[in-house]
């Protein structure tokens, strides 16, 4: 019983964070982290992203344009590409790593230790990936609402709100990172037996030896040369 549940936290844990990685990649190109409605033309929205911003009209459709320039972003505009970049690019071996540390995994089941070591290896992988996709969201989301609230800035002038993107990536971070717990707890978890099959060989070749020495043991000797 101990052995399917730790097989099945593996499962939920690798299933997570392959759900966190992918919609870590979609935040990354997604041109939505913040969102611009223009109240004297409401035809008209504006989005922002990582590399480009767009513009969404009735009558044109959305066009979008590239930043220029890498370093005339803003500074969390610039941490968040680099952060997402890390993210994406460890999210890949920790899904090779902890796929080779699964228990249902043939290749190496006599070799405990090892896939123990990779199942917690994946779920740390996993663990930086998720803090390395939460800190740029919450902090464009932070920035975003310090901008909003700028008493400085006149009420006439449009205010950038929360994009789809953020939300996005605050549940592929969590995503990530729960999955990386679920793959450490059930790598620290009680080992089981080494395989089905060799406890079964073990117990046949016990029960072969004792109907060996039954007959002997019949006639009062425990030698069966005697």
């Amino acid at each position: 019983m101990a052995l399917v549940f730790r097989i099945a936290m593996q499962f939920v844990g690798l299933l997570l964070s392959l759900l966190g990685w992918v919609l870590s990649i979609i935040t990354t190109y997604l041109p939505h982290w913040k969102n611009l409605n223009l109240d004297l033309n409401e035809m008209e929205n504006w989005t922002m992203g990582l590399w480009q911003t767009c513009v969404t009209q009735e009558e044109v459709g959305v066009q979008c344009k590239d930043f220029d320039s890498f370093l005339a972003l803003p500074v969390e505009l610039r941490v968040s590409r680099i952060l997402m970049f890390l993210s994406n690019g460890l999210g890949f071996p920790g899904l090779l790593v902890s796929g080779f540390g699964l228990d249902c995994l043939r290749i190496g089941e006599r070799q405990q230790d090892l896939k123990k070591r990779l199942l917690i290896l994946g779920g740390i992988l996993f663990w930086i990936s998720g803090i390395t996709t939460l800190i740029p969201v919450s902090w464009v989301a932070h920035m975003t609402v310090q901008e909003f609230w700028d008493e400085t800035i006149p009420e006439i002038v449009p205010r950038w709100e929360f994009g789809e993107a953020l939300f996005i990536g605050w549940f592929a971070g969590f995503s990530l990172l729960l999955g990386g717990c679920l793959l450490n707890c059930a790598a620290c978890s009680t080992q089981a037996p080494l395989a089905s099959g060799h406890y079964a060989g073990t117990m046949v070749s016990a029960v072969a030896e004792m109907q060996t020495q039954c007959p002997y043991l019949e006639n009062g000797t425990a030698d069966p040369k005697v």
